[in-house]
C-alpha cells in the first residue's frame, strides 16, 4: 500500500555486504511457543473453518483444515420457517483430505446434485459436514463434525439448529448485498473490522433477500512481510505442532533452518539474501519477522482465521528483554494482537455463513511482490528470495485459490497435481527437489535463465512477462449469478514489464496484452444476456487521491519506487490504463469496480464517452480498505483537514492508437476555451473523474466491549492527553469530505429501476469519539451517464 507521506532513500543494490552470521538469539532466549499452545490431543479435529467458498445453484464448496486425515461429506439442506427448521437434503459430495504435515490436512469439499436439482434465490440453505462411514455404518447426526463440536468451542450458526446457512444472490438487484474489504494485519492499528460481517449477517440471517450474499476479500488477507514478533514466535510453535520439522532455507552459500531465524531479527537476511524490499523505505521493522518457510505461511493463515491456536497468555516482554524499548515494543504488539484475537470467534462464524471469494495482492506473499522487473530479478534471482515466493504462492493456492476455483483442483487438473506434489514435498521435509519443481510448474513460478540465474521472460507484444508453464493454475476467475457477474482479475502475476536495460524500475502494465484478453475481454464477451450489473475486482486502484499520485510521481522521478509501491496504480502505465478503460467501456454501459489496498474507503465516479457516440459509460470505483491496518496518514485524510485539499473534478482526453491521455485544464480567464493543436489528431474519447461526497455518519446499533488499559501517566500528562484526545476525536472534525480512513468494511447494494440506477456503498467503522459504537458512512453513485460534453476544438 502506498504511504500518504513520502519516505527516505532507496536501497543501493550495488553495496557489497560482508558475510553475516544470521543466527541470532535474544539476551533472554524466547521460550518455546509449544509451552503456550494446547497439546495436539487437546485440539479439536477442525483447526480452521469451515469456510463457505464458491457457491452456485448446482455446486457448493466448503474449505477446512483438520489435524487428522478424513474422508468427509458435505450435505446441503433446504430450510423452512425462515431458516429455523432443517428440511430435505438437496446437494451432497465427498472428498478426501490432503496431508501437508503430520497433523495438518486440508480439504475443499464440493456438494453437487445428481438429479438436476438447483438451489434457488430467495431461500435459506443450511449445510453440515460428516465423517464418511464404513460400509456397515449408517450415516447420521452422530457423525457430524459440527454437532459433535469437532470445531471446538465455537458456535457457527445464527439458528438453534446450530448449522451454518447461506442464501444465493437474489434475482432483484435491489435486494443484492455484496460485502468487500482488504488489508487485514493482525497487529495493525485499530479494531478488526471484519467482525462487522458477523453483525451484518446476524441482523438479517432469517431473511434470504436481506442478508449479505457474497464476500470479496480483495487482497492482503495475510501479511507475509510485516509480521508481529509474537505472531512469528507463535507460528514457529504451530509449525512444530503440525509439521514437526523446520524448513532448510537456501542461501547464496549453504542453507539455514527457519527456526534459527528468530522473531524480530530477520530484516538483514530478508534484504541481503532474499532481495526483498519491505524494509527498503528505511523501515527495518516491516521485515523484522518476515515469513520464510511454508510452515510459517500456513501457520499465519490458520491464526488469521481461527482462534484454536491462540494462547491465553504470551510471555512478558520484561522477562525477555533487558532493553526497555524492546520490551515495550513486544508488549505493544501483543496488545494489538490480543485485539485481533478477541474477534476471531465471531469472524469464524461469519466466514462459515457467506460465500467467500478472495484474490491476492502483494502482502499475501511479500511487499512489492512482482512490482516491477527489478523486483523480479533481485528476488527470484536469489535462492532465499525465490523460496519465499514459492512458499507464499503455494500457501495462497492451498488456503485461498482452492476455494475460489474448486473445479481447477478436481482429479485430472493442474490443481490436483499441485496437491499431490505439495503433499510429497512436505512429506519429505522439503528434501524432494523433483516434487518442488513440479509444484513450481503448477504455481507458475518462472524457471531461471541458465546463463544469468535471473527469471526467464517471454515477449507479449511489446512488453515482457514472466515465463510460466502452460499448465500453471490461473488465479483470475468469474462468478456469475442470475443478474450480476463479478470478474476477479489477477494483476500481480500477469504483469507486462517494459523492455530495455534501463527499464527495470519502470511501472508495468498490471495486465499484459495476453492477460487482458484472457482475464477481461473473453469473460466480458461470454456473459449471459440477462446480466444487469457487472463488477470487476481490481486489487489496486484505478483512481487514487491526488496526494498519492504526487508522491508516487516524485518517488518515480528519483527511482525510489519501492517507497510507495510506485507502479501498482493503473494510471502509472498509460497504455494499460487506456486498454482497461476501452475494454470495459466498449462492452458495458456501467461497471462497478471493487478495490482495496490503499487503506481508506471511498467512491469515485468515472464517466466515459467515445468521440463518435453520445452514449456514455459509468465506472463506479468503490474502495474498501483497511480491515485492520489503521495508520496515521489515512486517519488524517479521514478528517475535515482534508477539506483544505479537496479532490477536484477532472476531464481527460484519450487517443487510443497513440496510447496518450491529456488533462483538460480550466483557467478562470479562459473558461471553456480549451483547444487542440492543428497537428493533433481528434481524440477517440474523453472521461471525467468525480469524487463522491461521503455522507454524514449514521449510528448503527452494534456495541462492543473494550478492555480498559491502565493509564500510568501523571496527572498533568493525563489532562494533556485528554484535551488532545477530545479535540482529535470530536465528531465534527471526524466528518471528512471524501474518505473513511479508519478500519472499515463495506457493503454494496443498489437502487435499481427502469428509469434510474444507483449503486450505494455503506462503509462501517468505529468512531473515535465512542469506540464501543459503530457508524456507517454512505456513498451514492449514479450509474446513469451524463450528456456528452463538447470536445475541444482544433486551434
Amino acid at each position: 500500500m502506498p504511504s500518504l507521506f513520502a519516505g527516505k532513500q532507496r536501497l543501493n543494490e550495488t553495496t557489497n555486504f560482508r558475510k553475516i552470521d544470521y543466527k541470532f538469539s535474544t539476551l533472554n532466549p524466547l521460550p518455546s511457543a509449544l509451552d503456550y499452545l494446547p497439546k495436539i490431543t487437546d485440539l479439536p479435529l477442525v483447526l480452521a473453518g469451515p469456510i463457505l467458498r464458491r457457491t452456485e445453484p448446482d455446486k457448493v464448496t466448503v474449505w477446512l483444515a483438520l489435524k487428522e486425515a478424513r474422508s468427509l461429506s458435505l450435505k446441503i439442506y433446504m430450510t423452512k420457517d425462515q431458516g429455523a427448521t432443517i428440511e430435505k437434503l438437496l446437494l451432497q459430495g465427498s472428498n478426501q483430505t490432503v496431508q501437508l504435515g503430520k497433523n495438518l490436512h486440508l480439504v475443499a469439499i464440493t456438494a453437487g446434485s445428481t438429479d438436476d436439482i438447483l438451489l434457488q434465490p430467495g431461500e435459506i440453505y443450511a449445510y453440515n459436514i460428516y465423517n464418511n462411514c464404513s460400509k456397515n455404518e449408517e450415516l447420521n447426526d452422530s457423525h457430524s463434525l459440527i454437532n459433535d463440536l469437532e470445531i471446538g468451542d465455537c458456535n457457527l450458526s445464527y439458528f438453534s439448529h446450530q448449522l451454518p446457512t447461506f442464501s444465493l444472490p437474489p434475482q432483484d438487484l435491489n435486494q443484492l448485498k455484496i460485502v468487500h474489504g482488504s488489508c487485514r494485519k493482525p497487529h495493525g492499528g485499530g479494531i478488526d473490522s471484519l467482525s462487522f460481517l458477523d453483525n451484518l449477517i446476524q441482523e438479517s440471517a432469517t431473511i434470504a433477500t436481506a442478508r449479505p450474499h457474497q464476500l470479496f476479500l480483495t487482497g492482503d488477507q495475510i501479511y507475509g512481510d510485516d509480521v508481529a514478533d509474537p505472531i512469528l514466535w507463535l507460528a514457529h510453535g504451530v509449525n512444530e505442532l503440525l509439521f514437526g520439522w523446520s524448513e532448510e532455507l537456501p542461501l547464496k552459500a549453504g542453507t539455514i533452518s527457519a527456526n534459527d531465524l528468530m522473531p524480530g531479527q530477520r530484516t538483514e537476511i530478508a534484504r541481503v539474501e532474499g532481495g526483498l524490499t519491505a524494509m527498503v523505505k528505511n523501515s527495518p521493522e516491516e521485515a523484522k519477522s518476515h515469513l520464510f518457510s511454508f510452515g510459517e505461511y500456513a501457520a499465519v493463515y490458520l491464526l488469521a482465521w481461527c482462534p484454536v491456536f491462540m494462547p491465553s497468555r504470551f510471555p512478558k516482554g520484561k522477562t525477555l528483554f533487558k532493553n526497555q524499548q524492546q520490551a515495550r515494543h513486544w508488549e505493544q504488539e501483543i496488545s494489538d494482537t490480543n485485539s485481533f484475537i478477541k474477534d476471531l470467534k465471531s469472524i469464524r462464524r461469519a466466514l462459515a455463513n457467506i460465500p467467500v471469494y478472495t484474490i491476492c495482492d502483494d502482502h499475501d506473499v511479500s511487499d512489492d511482490w512482482y512490482l516491477n522487473r527489478e523486483w523480479c530479478d533481485r528476488v527470484l534471482g536469489k535462492p532465499l528470495g525465490k523460496r519465499v515466493v514459492q512458499n507464499g504462492i503455494l500457501a495462497y493456492a492451498l488456503f485461498q485459490a482452492w476455494g475460489n476455483t474448486p473445479e481447477k483442483f478436481e482429479p485430472g487438473t493442474g490443481g490436483a497435481k499441485l496437491l499431490e506434489f505439495a503433499s510429497r514435498w512436505l512429506a519429505s521435509a522439503g528434501k524432494d527437489s523433483t516434487a518442488k519443481t513440479e509444484c513450481d510448474r503448477y504455481l507458475g513460478i518462472p524457471a531461471p535463465d541458465i546463463a544469468t540465474g535471473l527469471p526467464k521472460l517471454n515477449r507479449d507484444q511489446d512488453v515482457l512477462i514472466l515465463s510460466r508453464n502452460s499448465q500453471a493454475i490461473p488465479w483470475n476467475y468469474t462468478v456469475s449469478s442470475s443478474n450480476h457477474e463479478v470478474i476477479v482479475l489477477d494483476t500481480r502475476t500477469w504483469r507486462g514489464y517494459p523492455e530495455g536495460e534501463d527499464q527495470g524500475l519502470a511501472p508495468p502494465m498490471l495486465l499484459s496484452p495476453q492477460a487482458f484478453e484472457q482475464q477481461l475481454a473473453i469473460p466480458l464477451s461470454q456473459s449471459k444476456p440477462e446480466i444487469e450489473a457487472t463488477f470487476v475486482v481490481l486489487p489496486t486502484n484505478l483512481v487514487a487521491l491526488d496526494i498519492i499520485d504526487w508522491i508516487q510521481q516524485f518517488d518515480l522521478s528519483r527511482d525510489r519506487v519501492f517507497n510507495n509501491d510506485v507502479g501498482d496504480s493503473w494510471n502509472f502505465h498509460i497504455g494499460a490504463f487506456v486498454q482497461l478503460l476501452l475494454n470495459l467501456c466498449r462492452q458495458r454501459d456501467r461497471v462497478i469496480i471493487l478495490s482495496g489496498d490503499i487503506h481508506y474507503s471511498c467512491a469515485v465516479r468515472l464517466t466515459h464517452w467515445f468521440h463518435d457516440s453520445a452514449a456514455g459509460t459509468v465506472l463506479a470505483q468503490l474502495t474498501s480498505s483497511a480491515m485492520k491496518n489503521s495508520e496515521l496518514p489515512s486517519r488524517i485524510v479521514h478528517t475535515k483537514l482534508k477539506s483544505l485539499l479537496p479532490e477536484k473534478t477532472q476531464r481527460w482526453l484519450v487517443w487510443e492508437k497513440l496510447l496518450k491521455i491529456q488533462r483538460i485544464t480550466k483557467s478562470p480567464w479562459k473558461r471553456n476555451k480549451q483547444h487542440l493543436n492543428l497537428n493533433q489528431p481528434i481524440p477517440d474519447c474523453q472521461y471525467r473523474i468525480e469524487w463522491i461526497r461521503r455522507q454524514a455518519a449514521q449510528s448503527v446499533p452494534w456495541q462492543r466491549i473494550l478492555s480498559r488499559k491502565r493509564n500510568q501517566d501523571n496527572l498533568w500528562q493525563k489532562l494533556k492527553t485528554r484535551l488532545i484526545s477530545w479535540l482529535w476525536r470530536n465528531p465534527w472534525l471526524q466528518e471528512g469530505p471524501e474518505v473513511v480512513g479508519r478500519n472499515n468494511l463495506s457493503l454494496v447494494k443498489f437502487k435499481w429501476s427502469k428509469d434510474s440506477k444507483t449503486v450505494i456503498q455503506e462503509t462501517y467503522w468505529h468512531p473515535p469519539w465512542n469506540q464501543t459504537s459503530t457508524v456507517k458512512s454512505c456513498y451514492e453513485v449514479s450509474l446513469e451517464p451524463d450528456a456528452l460534453p463538447p470536445f475541444p476544438k482544433a486551434k
